[in-house]
């Protein structure tokens, strides 16, 4: 557990504004001595209708409900006129912890069901011969250590969640989506199943599998996707599942294949098809804690797989009028897979909403026409948009080009955007994404 400085005691008389409580307080102390690292705090972070002075996050990026949100206040300013304020944070956003301080005092409060409770107070100071308290109940290494036995598993409890990412128009980011949110999951502790169900094997080649160069080489044709849709009794997922090699935190990925396109009409013909993958995922259902399924751009038997098995749809669109036109396409997709999951008795599957993807960092395009497109989905077509956007960004994109010399030869290395360069915009935008769906599935 980090302790802090003694030879910097803080001192609340060199506070004379709010941004002074910040740096001096916040950032310069209090941090430090929780445990809190810079990469694991954010500053003026916007999170759906509200900015936060600060976040500290136990959880590499992931649940901020188990994070801490720190108000700081001006030094002349009484800290009961702020505790609706932090209410309204702390239960709206479900974050457990809040500290409050105007640098003269320093109250932690608690998020009980509900009802925001005051568990600790101190002066500012003598404040270093409080850390010890402060810390064991919100330093850094107490909350980690708390979140891992809240999330230690419950035998026979069932955790999974399926996720399908699915649109019918191509060229809108679906494959990006899957693969740098599946490395966002994986670091943050979750275990990560990728479904590549595109005969393109986009995710495939994106997640490191794809490692031939020529038809002899070709180490994925004898198990991949295909097999586990055909066969009923052989070809698990756990035989066929490979781990994959873009993140530095295992993933597992069930391959797909170019030959999936040729096999469609013959896998049609199969009655007990539409339930198989729920059949085969019910046998891991353990094991994982988050599957994402990749879809082709199109109506065909695979999308329809994916909408029939997963729990929950996401919609990557790059809100471009032929994208939102297709729109109409996918609702009624979704009623048409409905009725099939009806039958099977699995309820509708839930949309979590359209994902803004590919969006142009234009100032000017972002404040204007970005907003009216946005506001036109629920309009239109009755879809909600989800908060996070993700941008299109240069090291998104070559993140998934890199190469890797072998010899004489020249393979291919894609890493996710987390690996390739963490600094990137882009991984706090997945990070972001991450977080919502977390809230939106309610899993913490």
């Amino acid at each position: 557990m980090a302790t802090p400085k003694k030879s910097t005691p803080f001192n609340p008389e060199f506070c004379h504004n709010e941004r002074e409580v910040e740096s001096k307080l916040i950032v310069t102390y209090l941090l430090p001595a929780l445990g809190y690292s810079i990469n694991s705090w954010q500053q003026e972070i916007k999170f759906n209708r509200f900015r936060l002075d600060f976040l500290a996050d136990a959880s590499q990026g992931i649940d901020y409900t188990t994070g801490v949100v720190f108000e700081a206040k001006h030094p002349d300013k009484q800290l009961n006129e702020h505790i609706e304020q932090l209410e309204h944070y702390m239960i709206d956003l479900q974050i457990t912890y809040g500290l409050l301080t105007n640098g003269k005092e320093i109250r932690i409060y608690q998020n009980i069901d509900n009802k925001i409770q005051l568990i600790f107070h101190c002066f500012g100071y003598g404040v270093e011969n409080k850390i010890n308290e402060i810390n064991a109940l919100i330093g850094k290494d107490t909350l980690v250590n708390r979140n891992h036995q809240k999330l230690k598993p419950t035998k026979g409890s069932v955790n999974m969640k399926t996720i399908a990412v699915y649109h019918n128009k191509g060229g809108v980011g679906k494959t990006t989506t899957v693969v740098n949110l599946a490395a966002t999951f994986s670091k943050a502790g979750k275990k990560v199943l990728v479904i590549d169900l595109d005969s393109q094997a986009n995710t495939t080649f994106a997640t490191g599998l794809v490692n031939f160069g020529d038809e002899e080489k070709d180490n994925l044709k004898d198990s991949y996707v295909y097999h586990l849709l055909k066969s009923r009794k052989s070809f698990s997922i756990s035989e066929v599942a490979r781990t994959s090699r873009f993140s530095s935190h295992e993933i597992d990925v069930i391959p797909s294949h170019i030959l999936l396109m040729k096999q469609e009409n013959e896998l049609n013909e199969l009655k007990y098809v539409q339930g198989q993958l729920i059949k085969k995922l019910e046998a891991v259902k353990d094991k994982y804690d988050i599957v994402l399924i990749d879809t082709p751009p199109s109506l065909n038997l695979y999308a329809g797989l994916a909408l029939i098995t997963a729990d929950y749809l996401i919609i990557p669109s790059d809100l471009k009028p032929f994208a939102n036109e297709g729109l109409d396409n996918v609702r009624e997709f979704i009623d048409e897979n409905n009725e099939f999951r009806e039958m099977l008795n699995r309820p509708p599957i839930q949309v979590l909403g359209v994902l803004p993807t590919k969006v142009s960092t234009n100032a000017k395009f972002v404040a204007g026409t970005l907003q009216k497109r946005m506001a036109l989905i629920p309009q239109r077509y009755q879809f909600e948009v989800m908060e996070t956007i993700i941008f299109e960004r240069d090291d998104l994109a070559k993140c998934v080009e890199q190469n890797l010399q072998v010899g004489e030869m020249e393979v291919a290395d894609p890493r996710s955007i987390l690996d390739f360069k963490s600094s990137a915009k882009s991984v706090a935008e997945f990070q972001q994404l991450a977080q919502e769906i977390l809230q939106k599935i309610g899993v913490y």
